[in-house]
């Protein structure tokens, strides 16, 4: 079976352990070997199959050969020709596989002695770097019609015969191998018209007979082609368009495709203008080549047009309709940074051609996933034209399959479990991304038919989990099956391609004595982490058995081990053994491809069981992720003592704030003067004054700031609220409220202000207080002054004369008691 049988269906396959490919095992150390194919213990591989010899993954998507024939006819004008030629520059510049090859024809009529109808302006050319320049070279001469050398009608039967020769003369495709499978072959043909050659003498001698003459030979000229196993895919723009003829082209070519998905199989289309073309047949292409198109954006320079390539492409190009040659682009990868035009960087590889051409494309190979910038620029008087990007792109995937039992007997019930990889090894885990797919399988072997059967993620058995993107499936082995198996699990979804490998396998013969088991646990670990599984073996031989633990399909820089290497399972009797993976330090973060299994060393390799590796790997956490609770909880723990701190020393600011207290100067019970302590004034609960006795006037107190001076007496309050006086010069003594107070020759007396807590020294006794009012000098009301606001004394003045201290009263006072 190749490409071109039962409908062109993509294989994806994958090998458990297989004959297919060496293996990586470890030692009795744990130190990696690599397990040839041949050696003492490695599985036997089978004979490789023609038509089922895979591609090498490394060599990129698979290539198609295909011809862009274009009408020139003279119903077109220059502007219809001009985006004719840009939209086969389209396809020439974008394809995606480095192996295809490419031809350009551009047809007319033929009318008189030295017309052709078909003018061949590429020949089927290898779509490589140098090719692909080539291309985007001659291309152009599309543009040009020459009336003497090509008439003005429309000849399909002579475009679709020289396409069909080009594309079956010579061989397989550039890059292909004996044995490879057969490489698509597909027509794009471009018309704005209907088949025209009444004027075309080759095919009779009348207008009438020529017309009907031309449209016999179409059809036999597209039987042939159906013959050669060439597409063929009509696109027609303008309102004078056959559309029945359009469709019996379609359907008169081979019918065959790249998948079974709606879409791929050939189909007629028709837009109204020659503007839309270039989109449709990218589009056209796109289904042809089981390749899917994202839609950029569009602008005039200079401007950023950007484009998303999904997670799983593994292929593609950004193709740039720039229609202006002087148009300069640059690419920038979703992280910002700028990519070279041709080269490796960071894991893809780039390669950049038809920059001297109206249409300009990247070729990417592993292509970053996300929104990729390009940037347009041109110079003046080259800036008036919409410039467009699109990515087409493909996904090549791998698969990795289980058998269970992986040796089957005949007769006996199997089951395949399929999960897809990228070509780096990183598992598809986003049912999102492979919407659509549909996932069969074929087992063949020696001994019976043919045995199709599909597979599932639809959470119904044997499927474990919908959505977890492993597709189970059930068959059973038919009882003639003898030998070797070989099972190919085939993948059908847009933009999705396989990389065909198929998984072999051998028929058991009778109840195998040695059985086994195998768990790996599902875990998140850090690169250089291990992961645990165990292995339950069951021997029902009188003699001991060695058997080997076995990875495979490791995702590249992964760079597993697997400890113990080897198990020894006794005779007459089961035995369990915990085994541990362990990941290099460069393994790749994300879901970690590739399986484990177990084979019997002394039973020529027999795989007993094999088992995915359900392994995410994710980075190393941070300083910050590793303490952050601790980090956090430490802080909420100094941030509330830091509140309680605050709080109290605002409540013992408050307590020792002597804003409203007034003192009075007395004599004899008379007050002389008074003074009000202000917001502010007894920093640290300290207030200094100072009595001023002037000669022939009565003595007055004033407030001293800054700490005041050997002349200073100071009134303080404690955190409990007491009152202290200390007189100049003088030891501490407590103050009442209320109550006098000696201050050298006269009295001192504390009015108002918050009292002290019950039972405290200093305590405020309440209840109101008073005397005789006295007036004269000195004894006035005084205005309150700058210095500290002293104003006349009371003899009756209530305690509420003088307002509490405020909660923002404060400032320390620094003066030593």
């Amino acid at each position: 079976m190749h490409w071109t049988d039962k409908g062109g269906l993509l294989l994806l396959a994958g090998a458990l352990l297989a004959l297919s490919g060496p293996f990586a095992a470890t030692t009795a150390s744990g130190a990696p070997r690599t397990t040839a194919p041949g050696a003492a213990h490695a599985l036997p591989k089978a004979p490789a199959r023609a038509p089922y010899a895979p591609a090498d993954p490394t060599d990129g998507p698979d290539p198609i050969d295909f011809a862009v024939v274009v009408d020139q006819s003279a119903s077109l004008a220059d502007k219809d020709l001009a985006r004719e030629t840009e939209a086969a520059a389209l396809l020439s510049q974008g394809e995606i596989s480095e192996r295809s090859r490419a031809a350009v024809i551009g047809f007319g009529s033929s009318e008189k002695p030295g017309q052709s109808p078909v003018r061949e302006v590429c020949p089927l050319t290898v779509a490589d770097a140098a090719g692909r320049e080539r291309l985007s070279d001659c291309v152009q001469q599309l543009n040009h019609r020459d009336r003497e050398r090509t008439g003005p009608g429309t000849d399909f039967p002579a475009a679709v015969r020289q396409a069909v020769t080009r594309l079956t003369e010579g061989g397989p495709a550039g890059g292909a191998r004996p044995g490879a499978p057969v490489v698509p072959k597909v027509v794009f043909l471009l018309t704005d018209g209907k088949l025209d050659v009444a004027d075309s003498p080759e095919y009779g001698t009348d207008r009438d007979s020529r017309q009907s003459n031309g449209a016999r030979r179409l059809t036999e000229e597209l039987a042939r082609a159906r013959q050669a196993g060439v597409q063929i895919w009509p696109l027609g723009f303008g309102t004078e368009i056959d559309g029945a003829a359009l469709t019996a082209m379609a359907e008169g070519g081979y019918r065959g495709a790249c998948s079974e998905i709606p879409g791929s199989v050939p189909r007629m289309r028709v837009v109204g203008t020659s503007a839309e073309i270039d989109k449709a047949l990218q589009e056209t292409f796109a289904a042809a080549r089981c390749a899917r198109i994202a839609q950029g954006t569009v602008g005039k320079p200079p401007a950023d047009l950007t484009v998303t390539i999904p997670p799983i492409a593994t292929d593609g190009s950004l193709t740039v309709a720039k229609h202006d040659p002087k148009v300069q682009v640059t690419y920038y990868d979703p992280a910002g940074r700028k990519v070279p035009v041709r080269g490796e960087f960071d894991g893809s590889s780039f390669e950049v051609s038809g920059q001297n051409g109206p249409v300009e494309a990247l070729r990417v190979k592993n292509p970053l996933p996300g929104r990729w910038r390009v940037h347009i620029e041109a110079p003046v008087g080259h800036r008036d034209r919409e410039v467009a990007v699109r990515a087409i792109w493909q996904g090549r995937l791998r698969s990795t399959v289980v058998l269970d039992p992986a040796s089957p007997r005949a007769g006996e019930r199997v089951k395949v479990e399929v999960r897809m990889q990228t070509r780096r090894g990183v598992v598809i885990t986003d049912p999102r991304q492979l919407a659509g797919l549909a996932v069969s399988a074929e087992l063949k072997g020696d001994g019976f038919e043919p045995v199709d059967f599909r597979l599932a993620d639809d959470g119904r058995a044997p499927d474990a989990t919908a959505g977890d993107v492993r597709f189970t499936g059930t068959l059973t082995v038919p009882a003639g099956a003898t030998g070797d198996l070989e099972l190919v699990t085939r993948m059908d979804a847009p933009g999705i391609t396989s990389d065909r490998r198929p998984l072999h396998a051998g028929v058991s013969a009778g109840i195998p004595l040695v059985t086994a088991g195998l768990v790996v646990e599902p875990a998140t670990v850090h690169p250089g982490g291990t992961v645990r599984g165990t292995l339950d073996v069951t021997n029902n031989d009188t003699a001991p058995h060695t058997l080997r633990l076995a990875l495979a399909d490791q995702v590249p820089g992964a760079e597993l081990t697997v400890t113990p290497a080897t198990v020894t399972a006794r005779p007459n009797g089961a035995t369990s053994v915990p085994f541990t993976i362990t990941l290099g330090k460069g393994t790749p973060l994300g879901e970690l491809g590739g399986r484990v299994a177990v084979v019997d060393a002394g039973d020529g390799d027999r795989v007993l069981r094999g088992a995915f590796l359900s392994v995410r790997v994710v980075a190393p956490p941070t300083w910050w992720e590793r303490w952050w609770k601790a980090v956090l909880a430490g802080a909420a723990v100094v941030a509330l003592a830091g509140a309680v701190l605050g709080i109290r020393l605002a409540a013992r600011r408050r307590r020792r704030d002597m804003t409203g207290v007034t003192l009075e100067l007395c004599q004899d019970g008379r007050p002389l003067d008074s003074l009000t302590v202000r917001r502010g004034q007894s920093p640290g609960g300290a207030f200094v004054f100072a009595v001023d006795e002037p000669y022939g006037a009565p003595p007055t107190l004033r407030r001293l700031p800054g700490g005041g001076s050997s002349a200073a007496h100071v009134l303080r309050r404690t955190g409990a609220g007491e009152l202290l006086l200390r007189p100049r010069g003088g030891g501490q003594v407590p103050v009442r409220p209320g109550e006098p107070t000696g201050l050298g020759d006269h009295e001192l007396v504390v009015r108002g202000g918050r009292p002290a807590p019950p039972g405290s020294r200093g305590g405020l006794r309440p209840g109101r207080f008073g005397g005789p009012r006295r007036t004269g000098p000195g004894t006035g009301p005084r205005g309150h002054k700058d210095d500290g606001g002293r104003r006349g004394g009371s003899g009756d003045a209530a305690p509420d004369a003088f307002p509490d201290a405020g909660p923002d009263a404060g400032g320390d006072y620094d003066g030593n008691f």
